[in-house]
């Protein structure tokens, strides 16, 4: 699931992008991440964005 958006993945292995905040891994969907892609960049925190 998208941890930005909700999105559920539909494939057993989504092509989405991964983040390690807080040493948790987070996953976002495509739509999430191309609009976000300047603060993943950036290495800021998807609290950030």
């Amino acid at each position: 699931m998208c941890a930005r958006c909700g999105t559920q993945a539909k494939a057993p292995q989504p092509t989405w992008t991964c983040s390690v905040e807080n040493g948790m891994r987070r996953y976002f969907c495509d739509t999430c991440s191309r609009e976000n892609l300047r603060a993943i960049e950036g290495r800021l925190d998807s609290a950030w964005w």
